[in-house]
């Protein structure tokens, strides 16, 4: 059995994908899902803090990290056959489940599927993605020049005269995540955030813990706020002066929430 402080690093295959993951601490078992670009020891905070009391376990996702890349882009519903497919391959019966910014846009989508073979208890959303909003007209006009921009580029004799156009557009118009992103995990990502969950956020039938910096660009508090309304059994905690990563702004009052709410205060150590 794993002692305490002890910290395992494994590989395993699902659907012949290596994946990369870690578990430490024992207890009851909380699984963290990371978000868009992120990896493991982004989360080290949260995992150092949750071993103190639980079994905790976090996974490069697919395409991060030392995890193998999907073969093909993926959508919302392949990461929610990957997640699950992990979570049976660790025969996990009930967990409760930690998703920031993408890994929360899984989760939300998965917990309204019915017979995943497992039970979550608890659920904790941090700057969780997932809510679309309507484009303004300059939005709409900047990704428009983009898609002319890049079928421009890809014409065959303008590839030949001008063979790094299409990297400068999308230099040009491209986030960094975009631009850092490999051609099959551009189009996923295009999939990704083009699907709104919010629909889905009334079938989420227990406790949820939504934890956001007040700072948040990536995905504003507004988008908190609604999912706040929207989750029947839902809370939101606020953190002043933080953003996206308000687990590594202000570890020790977010590790102490996450505890409190994990354990109902009987966790016996808040570091």
């Amino acid at each position: 059995m794993l002692q305490r402080w002890e910290v395992t690093k494994i590989e395993t295959y699902i659907d012949n994908l290596k994946i990369n993951y870690i578990k430490k601490g024992t207890g009851k078992t909380v699984l963290i899902l990371p978000g868009w670009g992120t990896v493991i020891n982004t989360y080290n905070t949260l995992l150092n803090s949750i071993s103190t009391y639980a079994n905790v376990l976090c996974l490069d996702m697919p395409g991060f990290g030392i995890s193998d890349e999907p073969k093909n882009s993926w959508n919302l519903d392949d990461y929610i056959t990957f997640i699950t497919k992990f979570i049976k391959s660790q025969n996990i019966n009930e967990l409760d489940v930690i998703g920031h910014s993408n890994g929360g846009r899984i989760i939300i989508k998965l917990m309204s599927k019915k017979d995943l073979g497992f039970k979550i208890n608890k659920l904790i959303l941090i700057g969780s993605a997932g809510i679309v909003h309507k484009k303004t007209m300059s939005q709409i006009i900047r990704i428009k020049t983009f898609k002319f921009c890049k079928k421009f580029a890809q014409i065959k004799p303008i590839k030949t005269i001008l063979p790094n156009l299409l990297d400068k557009v999308r230099n040009h118009f491209g986030s960094a995540d975009y631009k850092d992103a490999s051609p099959i995990m551009r189009e996923t990502m295009v999939k990704l955030i083009n699907e709104d969950v919010r629909n889905f956020l009334p079938n989420i039938k227990v406790p949820t813990l939504l934890i956001w910096g007040e700072n948040d660009t990536a995905t504003p508090v507004a988008d908190a706020e609604i999912m706040e309304q929207m989750i029947p059994d839902a809370g939101l905690i606020k953190v002043k002066g933080c953003s996206h990563y308000v687990f590594l702004e202000n570890p020790s009052y977010v590790n102490i929430v996450i505890a409190n709410f994990l354990t109902g205060g009987n966790n016996g150590n808040n570091n």
